[in-house]
């Protein structure tokens, strides 16, 4: 089991991993974290949303090229689809290569 913490904490960038840290110091309270972070509460929870997506994304089985392409489109740097496609390609061809 730790080696699933360990692996997930790893494909969280710093910033993910600060957002993380100050939601536990305020104690798990979003208007606290709208406070600190001088922004609304809908933003806050979507940044919420948003990481909780992250890290149940991550996969024992994922190696880091599929958990970028998870992450960028998470991140709304690439669409869903498009992400699903290129992580159903890497597979393909890994499973080619280890065969």
């Amino acid at each position: 089991m730790m080696d699933i913490a360990h692996t997930w904490t790893e494909r969280l960038g710093d910033e993910d991993l600060e957002f993380a840290r100050q939601f536990i110091m305020a104690s798990g309270s979003l208007k606290e974290m709208a406070s600190r972070y001088g922004v609304s509460y809908p933003t806050i929870r979507l940044r919420l949303d948003r990481l909780i997506q992250k890290i149940e994304s991550v996969r024992e089985d994922d190696d880091a090229f599929v958990s970028l392409v998870k992450g960028m489109a998470i991140d709304d740097r690439m669409d869903f689809e498009t992400a699903r496609q290129i992580i159903d390609a890497h597979r393909q061809l890994m499973g080619e290569k280890e065969g």
